[in-house]
């Protein structure tokens, strides 16, 4: 069993070492090198050599990527994983090389991004395996092939223009892995958004087929291990029993700082102060030890190992290695960076393969400093020529591409006989997108709401998500940092199994748990179940901690889709990042979650299409923002909404407009009867029901004629038509108006044209300090927003205007 040592201080009063055990673990530790010597090699001699050769221009291929793109990537990790990552796709994982699209395949996903370099380079050299031996094996559509022609796009941008990106169309590839590759389903390398991203991958696939469903394989260093939410990811991982993961961990202990990273035996990480393996076991996944990670029995028994387990626990393959070995530079100074452009120790790297004075390889005069990369055409030249090179030395290597051709097809029939399919009651994510456009200005008869009543914005959203789970058969799985109650999130899952999700003993419960209080892994893993396509995750957590511990994961989930349809086509796939207890009116816990600050992380902070953010005041205005954002599919879907309860309003009896309106983003509250006397823009729930019950009343007994409009949703507005826009909110409108929001002034200036407007506007950092706590009125009241200041500041705002024309 895995011991953790925990040694006190030194000291007379405590000389001695204590040493205490892991629990009870469903989890089990193995080690490869021991099982190797029991069942003997699972390689023959042959094969060895077949995958000696290949890593060789894989590793060959690595330092000449980095050498011309230029002098960028990461070699080091690329290669210390090498080997891990080509027994995977040549003998562990069940996939169709000629459909990368296709969703009951297994799955690799890099969570370390900084390995794309290698990731590339694998790619376009399987690719040129099957274009020589099994030509029948590439996809049809260039667009979905890897090519060897696509390096030259390696950290190259879109708008490149040299000659040879432009004539073999090659990918313009990102620095770290997106959707815009073939079989790569994530955007990943964010401080650890990857691994969770992933999980959520595994879940969905393990949800959409039950038993037989696709295992993801995941590959991670040790330093991308260290971010807080990748701890909160594995707790997740284990506690729910994802057994179709199989997480690889290159143990190489460098990272850009350090060559210690974590606890290796008595000597102190620099960083942490835990083994791989022993973190991965804490949180009850099954542990494969590896002491080689570059010996290709040992890898291929560990991988096949993880396979054959059968616990119901997700497993972790630690395998020992060094960074950047055999390159020439190893450790931290591999991580980053490599040898200086045709350099003699770049041609020392590559030159078992690529022998300087027996090949045509374009280099300079060894005495002279090599100057090609000044010239960006030259440079890209010299790299073809590399390439063209490595191209013809693979044909040669008839054994070679003829043994990995027989692996690719067979992992194809491996695939194809697995036959499988979608679990009978799998959901129909497809149905919430379908009823979302068909909404036609009516609530459903079982969300309609009773005048004169009270409920939460909170609720409301978990009822309107509730019906959609209930039209998609589960299709929405929600989560919570220890607040699905509180959030009412829970109430999206009430027509299912209650409980938290396990895989083995609770599959048909559609609310996660995930490692209690964590919005940074709640978030990722839930884009991930997203990612998949069966499903829409929504999370939950009060505002002030989902926008700002959230906004990585959403922002890379919005890059992923952006870069998958634009390649594949299709639709966005949206999750939700709800933001609870938003505002003023959580004015009870304090200025630390009271915060008016979060909706400026996200709106109007993404490419439109990609984010919505929903604004409602009225429990009403539910049903039609989501659905109408739903409607849209945007990538993220983040509603605000409060805690306190609010009225039910009879809309019509108080002369207000059909709540309905909200789905266009803007609406008018009400219109200047005769000449307008100003303008106001009013946004979020506290000071929109203000001025609904107060300040309202107040206006209509001085007869002023003012022209209202609530802003329930910037991106909804913004997405339609110009025309429609001028229609809704005229732009003279706007000159002079003035705001009320419950967000930061920023968030409201997009709707005031003129410095008059913006001088008497109304928000909560109007007298530039963090308000106080106390009740969602006394905090309103603090801030200047009740209804009666908020009348004042309109009557100030009429009284001087006209001066100001």
């Amino acid at each position: 069993m895995l011991t953790e040592l925990i040694s006190r201080a030194a000291s007379p009063e405590i000389p001695e070492q204590h040493t205490i055990s892991f629990g009870p673990r469903r989890g089990i530790y193995m080690n490869a090198a021991d099982r190797l010597e029991e069942q003997g090699d699972p390689l023959d001699n042959t094969t060895i050599d077949e995958y000696e050769t290949f890593d060789l221009f894989y590793r060959t291929l690595c330092a000449v990527m980095y050498n011309y793109a230029p002098m960028s990537g990461h070699p080091g990790g690329s290669i210390s994983s090498g080997r891990i990552a080509q027994c995977l796709i040549f003998d562990a994982m069940d996939y169709d090389l000629a459909r990368p699209q296709r969703r009951d395949a297994d799955i690799i996903s890099y969570a370390a991004g900084h390995k794309a370099l290698g990731l590339y380079a694998l790619w376009a050299l399987r690719n040129e395996v099957a274009r020589i031996a099994a030509p029948e094996l590439l996809p049809s559509e260039e667009q979905f092939q890897f090519r060897l022609e696509d390096l030259l796009g390696f950290r190259r941008n879109p708008a490149a223009s040299t000659p040879l990106f432009k004539k073999f169309h090659a990918k313009a590839l990102d620095g770290h892995p997106t959707p815009a590759t073939p079989f790569v389903r994530l955007s990943t390398g964010a401080s650890g958004v990857g691994l969770p991203a992933s999980f959520g991958l595994a879940w969905a696939a393990a949800d959409f087929y039950g038993e037989n469903a696709p295992r993801i394989h995941i590959v991670e260093g040790e330093g991308g291990m260290t971010p807080g939410r990748v701890a909160e990811a594995l707790a997740a991982a284990g506690t729910a029993s994802l057994d179709n993961i199989i997480l690889h961990i290159d143990w190489n202990q460098a990272s850009i700082d350090s060559n210690q990273v974590c606890r290796d035996g008595e000597t102190p990480g620099d960083y942490v102060q835990w083994s791989p393996a022993e973190l991965a076991y804490l949180h009850d996944w099954n542990v494969i030890y590896v002491p080689d990670g570059f010996d290709w029995q040992q890898i291929t028994i560990a991988q096949r190992l993880a396979l054959d387990l059968h616990n119901g626990q997700p497993t972790a393959i630690v395998y020992r290695t060094i960074k950047g070995w055999g390159y020439g530079i190893e450790g931290k100074a591999s991580h980053g960076a490599g040898h200086s452009l045709c350099s003699n120790s770049f041609f020392n790297a590559v030159d078992m393969l690529l022998p300087k004075h027996q090949s045509a390889i374009p280099h300079c005069d060894g005495a002279q400093r090599c100057n090609c990369g000044a010239d960006t055409t030259v440079l890209e030249d010299c790299y073809w020529q590399t390439l063209t090179i490595i191209r013809r030395a693979l044909e040669e290597r008839t054994a070679t591409t003829t043994a990995l051709a027989a692996r690719l097809r067979a992992s194809q029939k491996r695939l194809d006989t697995l036959d499988r399919r979608p679990r009978p009651d799998s959901p129909r994510i497809d149905l919430a997108y379908e009823r979302a456009t068909s909404v036609a200005g009516r609530t459903p008869v079982e969300l309609a709401l009773n005048f004169r009543t009270k409920t939460t914005l909170r609720e409301e959203l978990g009822r309107v998500l509730s019906f959609y789970n209930r039209l998609t058969n589960g299709g929405f799985v929600v989560a919570a940092a220890d607040l699905l109650g509180s959030t009412s999130i829970s109430k999206t899952g009430e027509s299912f199994q209650p409980g938290f999700y396990n895989r083995q003993t609770n599959p048909r419960a559609r609310q996660l748990a995930i490692g209690g209080i964590c919005e940074d892994a709640m978030m990722a893993l839930l884009s991930g179940i997203s990612a998949f396509g069966s499903h829409i995750g929504a999370g939950s957590s009060y505002g002030a901690f989902s926008a700002p511990l959230g906004h990585i994961a959403a922002r890379l989930h919005a890059i992923g889709n952006q870069a998958r349809v634009t390649s594949e086509g299709g639709a966005y796939r949206p999750f939700f990042l709800v933001c609870a207890h938003a505002g003023l009116k959580t004015g009870e816990d304090g200025p630390t979650h009271a915060d008016p600050q979060a909706l400026q992380l996200l709106q109007d902070n993404f490419p439109l299409g990609t984010m919505i953010t929903l604004t409602p005041w009225d429990p009403q205005e539910m049903w039609f923002l989501v659905s109408a954002a739903l409607a849209k599919r945007p990538a993220i879907i983040a509603p605000f909404v409060t805690r306190p309860p609010e009225a039910v309003l009879d809309r019509a009896a108080l002369g207000l407009p059909s709540a309905a309106l909200a789905g266009q983003g803007v609406y008018a509250l009400r219109t200047a009867r005769g000449r307008s006397q100003g303008t106001i823009v009013l946004q979020g729930t506290g000071v929109t029901n203000e001025f609904v019950t107060q300040t309202l009343p107040l206006i209509n007994n001085a007869g002023l004629g003012l022209n209202v409009y609530v802003v329930t949703s910037t991106e909804l507005f913004d997405m339609l038509p110009p025309s429609e826009r001028e229609k809704i909110f005229p732009e003279a409108h706007q000159a002079q108006a003035m705001g009320i929001t419950d967000f930061t002034f920023a968030t409201i200036t997009r709707w005031l044209r003129s410095d008059y407007g913006r001088a008497h506007s109304l928000h909560p950092f109007c007298h530039g300090h963090y308000l106080g706590s106390g009740s969602g009125s006394m905090v309103m009241r603090e801030a200047g927003l009740d209804g009666f200041s908020q009348y004042e500041a309109i009557r100030a705002y009429i009284r001087d205007l006209p001066k100001s024309r």
